[in-house]
């Protein structure tokens, strides 16, 4: 039973290791799949055979990366508005606070607007 997600190389750095564009060159040039960039920082995926390959190389262009590890990236995304974006975050927050629980993932879009309603 397949439910959107699919099994990726993700490489984690934070928004210190540069901007989108020099992000982006790096991970193409090291034969990265995608890149996602934000405030935050960015996430760049590879397929699972090519991890190890693409972290090295990006390791020479950015320097160490926060994470290295294999991850669920969703195949399309659901955007969550209202009541349903609150008990959605409150979901994801007492998810994240069980020590047993080592990564929530999810096909969730909760828009900024949303968000900052919430906050």
């Amino acid at each position: 039973m397949s439910h959107g997600f699919e099994r990726l190389g993700l490489i984690e750095y934070g928004a210190g290791a540069g901007d989108a564009d020099k992000v982006l060159e790096a991970a193409i040039e090291a034969g990265a799949e995608d890149v996602r960039s934000d405030e935050d920082g960015h996430e760049i995926w590879t397929s699972v055979d090519t991890l190890h390959e693409v972290a090295k190389s990006l390791e020479s262009a950015l320097g160490e990366a926060e994470a290295v590890k294999l991850g669920w990236k969703p195949g399309t995304e659901v955007e969550v508005r209202g009541d349903d974006a609150a008990n959605l975050m409150k979901l994801i927050d007492t998810l994240e606070e069980d020590d047993d629980v080592q990564t929530v993932w999810g096909n969730y879009d909760v828009p900024d607007e949303e968000l900052e309603k919430l906050a």
